[in-house]
This record gives C-alpha cells, sequence and structure tokens, in this order.
C-alpha cells in the first residue's frame, strides 16, 4: 500500500527546507520586519526532533531550528499542514509542541532560569483551494463569553502563530518572492502539483527556477527530488512530463531517468500503469539513447545495440555514468 498521501507533502517540504539556507529565506519572508532583522540567520542550525510526540510528529511536517535572537537563544519551527480541512486545535498543537521544546532545553540546562523563545510559523496548502479559518490565537479556542473573557483574560494563555497560506496567494505572485530557487520551487509544487493532470502547464510559469536549481552543484539530485514529489502526487501522464524535461538538457533528464526507474521499482508513481504500457525495459533504453546523443552527439550503431539489449540493471548503471563521462568509452569500457 502506498503511503498516506499527506506524508508525500512533509517528505518533500522537510527535504528541501532542512537546509538552513532555504529555510531562512522563507522565514525572512514571512516574518514581521522589525522580527526577521533580530534574527541571526547565520546561527540557524536544523535540530532533531526526536523528543516531539509521535503524535504530534507523524501529523505535522516538522522542523526545528536554533538560533539567537537579539543575542538570545531561540527556537523556529516549522510546520506543514496539507490536510483537506483546517485543524481547529491547531493553535493547541502547538502550544504542546512549544512544551516539548521548552521542556528539552530545560533538560539541557542544568538549573534554568529562563525559557527561550519558539517562534512558530505553519505553511498551508490544499490541492482544494480553501483557505486557513482556524483561530490564530489559543485565546480564542476558550469557551468563554466576551464579558467573562474580558475578566478572566490576564489569567489565560495567549499563543498567536505565524501562517503562510500559500491558497490565499495567486501563483504570480508566490513566484516573485526573494526565495531561494529550491524554496520557492518547493512551495510553487506544493501549491500547484497535488492532484494535477497536467501541471506541465503550470510548470511553464517556473522555467528559470527549474534552470537555477539545475545550475546548481547538486542540480540533478534537486530537480529528482522535485520529480518525485511531482509524480507521486500529481496525475499527469509521465510521457508528457518526460517530455517537458528533455528541454532542459541532459542533466534534467538524467533526474527524470533516475526518478522514473526508482518511483517504478517501488510503484509509487501515479502513472506507473501508463509507464508499464509503454513497456518499461524498452522505455528505459531509449531514454538513455536519448541522454547519451544529447551529450556526446550521434551515436555509433554498436552502441545503440549495447543499450537496446542491455538489462534493467546495466541501464541504470550506464545511465548513472552520463552525468561524469567525458567519453562513451568511459561508460562502456
Amino acid at each position: 500500500m502506498p503511503a498516506d498521501p499527506n506524508n508525500k507533502h512533509d517528505a518533500y517540504f522537510r527535504t528541501v527546507m532542512q537546509r538552513p539556507a532555504n529555510a531562512a529565506s522563507e522565514l525572512r519572508t514571512v516574518l514581521p520586519k522589525s522580527l526577521a532583522e533580530l534574527v541571526n540567520w547565520e546561527k540557524l542550525e536544523l535540530q532533531s526532533t526526536s523528543f516531539i510526540s509521535t503524535e504530534l510528529g507523524t501529523r505535522y511536517g516538522d522542523l526545528l531550528f536554533r538560533t539567537r535572537l537579539n543575542d538570545h537563544d531561540a527556537y523556529i519551527c516549522l510546520l506543514i499542514e496539507h490536510q483537506s480541512s483546517n485543524d481547529r486545535l491547531m493553535a493547541l498543537r502547538i502550544l504542546e509542541y512549544m512544551v516539548h521544546v521548552w521542556n528539552h532545553h530545560l533538560d539541557q540546562k542544568p538549573r534554568p532560569k529562563t525559557l527561550p523563545a519558539v517562534i512558530p510559523l505553519v505553511v498551508h496548502s490544499t490541492p482544494t483551494g480553501r483557505t486557513w479559518t482556524a483561530p490564530r490565537d489559543i485565546i480564542d479556542l476558550i469557551d468563554l463569553d466576551p464579558t467573562t473573557l474580558a475578566a478572566a483574560g490576564p489569567y489565560l494563555p495567549r499563543l498567536r502563530y505565524l501562517l503562510d497560506d500559500l491558497n490565499r496567494i495567486d501563483t504570480a505572485r508566490l513566484l516573485t518572492r526573494d526565495l531561494t530557487p529550491e524554496a520557492l520551487f518547493t512551495l510553487f509544487l506544493i501549491k500547484t502539483a497535488p492532484a494535477n493532470k497536467h501541471v506541465t502547464i503550470d510548470l511553464q510559469h517556473s522555467r528559470d527556477l527549474i534552470e537555477k536549481i539545475l545550475e546548481g552543484p547538486d542540480g540533478p539530485r534537486d530537480f529528482s527530488v522535485a520529480l518525485t514529489y511531482i509524480m507521486r502526487v500529481g496525475d499527469t501522464d509521465p510521457a508528457e512530463i518526460e517530455a517537458f524535461v528533455d528541454e532542459f538538457g541532459p542533466r534534467a533528464k538524467e533526474a527524470y531517468v533516475t526518478t522514473a526507474e526508482r518511483l517504478e521499482a517501488r510503484g509509487e508513481a501515479r502513472g506507473e500503469a501508463r509507464g508499464e504500457a509503454r513497456g518499461e525495459a524498452r522505455g528505459r533504453a531509449e531514454t538513455l539513447l536519448d541522454l547519451l546523443t544529447l551529450k556526446f552527439g550521434p551515436l555509433p550503431e554498436g552502441v545503440v545495440a549495447t543499450v537496446r539489449a542491455g538489462d534493467a540493471e546495466q541501464l541504470r548503471g550506464w545511465t548513472a555514468d552520463v552525468l561524469t563521462a567525458q567519453h562513451l568509452d568511459q561508460i562502456f569500457g
């Protein structure tokens, strides 16, 4: 059985945003300017969340960073919420999360006298387009009439979390954000890819982002992570995705081949049945030939025959060698 669909969103979000530079670019955009200016972004350090309760850890994709806030210890937590309906008790969940962080911090500090600030940010998006309507302050969850609330207010907790509701943001406006290419492409895909039958139409608007990602030192790997998400949560025919990816050259092609083979092996791609109908082995061989031609030009007949006769293991090995090889002999010996 495939994993819970929501875990696919969480896994992609965590994979990209666990890099401090990517997380920092998103946080700088959403945090109030006066607060963002006090954060030491150079000290942003990913923390283990193994101490968070299983219930909280599995329901929300979470990332916890430690930093300095105007020279004070502080934590910032990022949570991705992709449920089909708003969690009305999110403020309570976040308070629970913060208490876990504080207790863990106290365990690490002998005889502490103060608590560090914990700043929570919820990133929300669903394919239904439903915007966030749940209360953002825990005091709004407390069942009291206005008169009684005014009297009891000083003795009740207040907690307001930050919210980045992607469903309220037009796609064109989202793409103008000053984020790292990887972080921006992640938010773009979380907003547009789920259940999308023709995701390549939307991807046309992100061509500059894709090119920047592919130019990076880990370009094929980073693009493969994004393609994995696209093919796991979308409904677009893999052939349509492959044709779009081909336009970006050998590094993109390599990422697609690696991704498609991995998902086929796991049986996770939404378009698996269509891929099998085209013939898995033949498809891999023809894709590799296209990749080789893009990099080395017209191929000798012997190489073409060798590739088409190769088994699945050989095809995977040859495909992995394409990126670093300078000559065909380095691939086929």
